[in-house]
């Protein structure tokens, strides 16, 4: 049987976690979920081409790793 791999920090109850969150939110309790994510004083939301995520996701982990 083939092993699977999680992102580090996560293991099977975190995904189930996750999971039966976002399975039993109503969609007027997702909707207000999206928009408090936009209104986080400590990230920012912003649209970027693509093709640049993978250059992305390297800095963020760089940024996070230092």
């Amino acid at each position: 049987m083939k092993q699977n791999k999680f992102p580090p920090g996560w293991d099977e109850d975190r995904v189930k976690r996750t999971l039966d969150h976002y399975g039993s939110q109503s969609e007027e309790e997702a909707v207000a979920e999206d928009e408090a994510a936009f209104e986080a004083p400590d990230h920012t939301v912003m649209e970027v081409p693509t093709e640049l995520i993978h250059v992305i996701r390297e800095l963020i982990a760089k940024h996070e790793a230092a």
